[in-house]
């Protein structure tokens, strides 16, 4: 786990620089690892806003950030269910864990839907959550991952 929360800054960083980033969730030490979600001790709530989808996609597997996130393995154990969730928000909308929550457990219990959906099935959903919001004058991204720390 030292060697994951020693790389914590240059990800943030990373991540503050990228393309399409606008904004993340962060207490007084400057990431969320002491944000609880779930009254549970053992998960990590990381939640971010981009411009688009294809910026945060982008970050997660087109950047350094990959390197990191294939050893997710060495310091967290596997979710028994969905752990991450996307949603789009109007712009100037900063969201909340209790938010997160909500769009987590309605993936969860539903699936995707245009209400909280996964990479796999943004492009399908991607489209008719455009033609709802059009007359919105940005469309932004919210990405929330809930990640069991308890290895």
């Amino acid at each position: 786990m030292a060697d994951f929360v020693a790389n914590l800054d240059n990800i943030n960083a990373l991540a503050e620089k990228s393309e399409g980033f606008v904004w993340r969730l962060k207490d007084e030490s400057n990431n969320a690892t002491a944000i609880k979600i779930f009254d549970d001790d053992f998960l990590i709530v990381n939640m971010s806003v981009w411009e688009n989808t294809e910026a945060l996609f982008q970050f997660v597997y087109q950047s350094n950030h990959l390197e990191i996130f294939r050893r997710r393995k060495e310091w967290f154990g596997k979710m028994d269910e969905m752990h991450m969730a996307l949603w789009y928000i109007p712009a100037g909308h900063l969201p909340s864990v209790a938010e997160a929550t909500e769009r987590l457990n309605h993936l969860r219990n539903n699936g995707e839907t245009p209400f909280s959906f996964s990479f796999k099935k943004n492009l399908v959903l991607k489209r008719q959550i455009i033609l709802k919001h059009v007359k919105r004058n940005k469309i932004i991204v919210n990405k929330t991952l809930v990640t069991n720390n308890a290895k």
